[in-house]
């Protein structure tokens, strides 16, 4: 029986009668940190989206921990784009961290010391135990990050899946996501991050997969996925290079 933490087979999802997802097979062994990388429209947020059951998938499986999603659920987190939340609801950077405790908790029970331990040691990791009692609405671009950050971490499942969690963060925001992502490694919990910047890949991924057209190019440990001539079919840029900075000396995003 397939016991990694996700593996998603033959999946095939389509947006408004149009086929964006392709037959996708992949895997993600237990305790590394995959990319799912590709231009825009590639089907990044597609894929995890249809793996969670958020877009119907038209055919095709996916198993967390060699079990349905609904099994296997506290088990998994799921950390959305920023665009996709409602930041006008009338709620504080605690009450949203807190939310993460409810999946293993329950909506109708309230938290003890150990839920208020994990919601505080969350807050605490990515910087905005001052930002406690602030509405969300008035959070700025990398503090709203930070904030659904905190909310998977006091969650604590075994696979976390984050939709670009540094769209839109400042220097201090960026470096405390990849503190936090570095932490869990090392603690053995398993990643999976749609991603938009290849210069900042080899940082903390340690797999990766590639999509062109809604369809994989490439997956596996990033030394088989990651190189120049899968890069140049997923985006199909002339020239890569994959020492941190791309031939043009900026940022590359997709």
């Amino acid at each position: 029986m397939d016991q990694h933490p996700l593996s998603i087979n033959n999946l095939t999802a389509a947006y408004h009668d149009r086929i964006v997802l392709h037959d996708v097979t992949m895997h993600l062994p237990a305790g590394e940190v995959m990319a799912i990388l590709g231009a825009n429209g590639a089907g990044k947020s597609t894929l995890i989206k249809a793996a969670l059951g958020l877009v119907p998938p038209l055919a095709g499986e996916t198993k967390f921990f060699g079990e349905s999603l609904n099994k296997a659920r506290k088990r998994v987190g799921y950390m959305p784009q920023s665009a996709e939340v409602d930041w006008d609801f009338p709620t504080t950077v605690a009450d949203v961290v807190t939310m993460g405790t409810y999946g293993k908790l329950g909506w109708l029970k309230r938290g003890g010391a150990t839920e208020k331990a994990l919601v505080a040691k969350a807050m605490e990791t990515v910087g905005i135990t001052d930002l406690a009692d602030r509405q969300i609405s008035q959070l700025s671009g990398g503090q709203k990050q930070r904030t659904f950050m905190a909310r998977i971490l006091a969650q604590d499942p075994d696979l976390f899946i984050m939709d670009e969690p540094f769209a839109g963060v400042d220097a201090a925001s960026e470096k405390a996501i990849v503190n936090a992502l570095a932490e869990l490694k090392n603690a053995g919990k398993t990643i999976l991050i749609v991603h938009h910047d290849l210069a900042t890949v080899k940082n903390f991924c340690t797999w990766a997969t590639l999509l062109k057209n809604g369809q994989v190019v490439a997956t596996g440990p990033l030394a088989e996925a990651f190189t120049a001539k899968n890069i140049h079919h997923a985006y199909g840029f002339d020239q890569i290079d994959l020492s941190g900075e791309n031939p043009h000396g900026k940022e590359v995003t997709a």
